[in-house]
């Protein structure tokens, strides 16, 4: 079982905030399979199966019916959420950008599959364990990158800005940001705080792309955590034991969106309600996680 999240806890790809990061690339490997025109990501599946967890591999080969263990919402939220970003970074670069940083990028192979233009730089932060591991299993399955790929290994928690920096990043170069699946796991104070450090590293013209969810009416947190709740018994009967409400920061904090905007980012937004209907994927029917209001945001800095 699981503990509350607390300032300096650790975590690896099997294990607390870790695990989530490779559930999510079980959930790509599920959504590749039963989508191709929308998403296609050969690594998802063979990275799970390197990280280990019986159950998230058995459901990433297919072996294990999907169903009741993941649920369409989160497949299909997988195959709108993996589209947005894929489209984001492919429409930056196209436009000129040609660096490229992923914040917590975890089991993230985009620097490995997209077609990037040449020349492009592609940074992935993430904590020492997670990038060394990704960086090992791919190489162990051949895999080459399309970028210039910059594994930057450091916690986010810690001076990442400065690791940044060591490893090539220039300030004074137009960059495209992605925060995907992260800010939830942030205090609301340390959002705020990467948001603004992301601002204060970007030079004019530099893009963004996040998560910006609505704050929770009276009863939603509620609803969120007991599905959530029910999600790990389920996968706890499989032999995976995590706690994913105890993974998450509840409560106040400011929107991704509108935060941005005062800090003079020009943004765009859809919701995933929006951007199922877009691909021709059904709505979703039990909304206790409140995805469907879920706005992708991206956007340009100005002068």
């Amino acid at each position: 079982m699981g503990s509350t999240r607390h300032d300096g806890d650790t975590w690896d790809l099997a294990s607390g905030v870790g695990a989530t990061a490779t559930a999510a690339a079980a959930a790509r490997a599920i959504a590749s399979r039963s989508e191709p025109r929308l998403i296609d990501d050969p690594f998802a599946e063979p990275l799970v199966r390197a990280v280990g967890i019986d159950l998230l591999t058995r459901l990433a080969t297919g072996e294990t019916d999907p169903d009741e263990l993941v649920g369409r919402t989160a497949v299909d939220g997988a195959k709108v959420r993996t589209r947005f970003y894929d489209d984001f970074f492919l429409a930056a670069t196209r436009a000129g950008v040609a660096q490229v940083v992923i914040l917590a990028s975890g089991l993230d192979s985009r620097a490995y599959r997209l077609p990037w233009p040449s020349g492009t730089v592609v940074y992935e932060v993430d904590q020492p364990g997670v990038v060394e591991f990704k960086t090992r299993a791919l190489a162990d399955l051949g895999a080459e990158p399309t970028a210039d790929r910059r594994a930057v290994a450091v916690d986010l928690r810690d001076d990442w800005p400065a690791a940044l920096r060591a490893a090539g990043f220039d300030r004074a170069l137009p960059t495209a940001w992605s925060a995907e699946g992260l800010l939830g796991y942030l205090p609301p104070e340390a959002q705020d705080r990467l948001l603004d450090t992301v601002t204060d590293l970007s030079a004019p013209g530099s893009r963004v792309a996040t998560e910006s969810r609505p704050n929770p009416r009276p009863g939603d947190e509620d609803r969120t955590r007991a599905s959530l709740d029910r999600t790990s018994e389920r996968w706890r009967e499989q032999g995976f034991d995590t706690d994913m409400a105890t993974l998450r920061y509840f409560g106040e904090r400011n929107e991704a969106g509108p935060y941005l905007s005062g800090l003079g980012w020009t943004l765009t937004g859809s919701s995933v309600r929006d951007l199922l209907a877009a691909h021709g994927l059904p709505p979703i029917e039990d909304d206790d996680l409140r995805m469907a209001g879920l706005l992708y945001v991206s956007g340009v800095l100005g002068e």
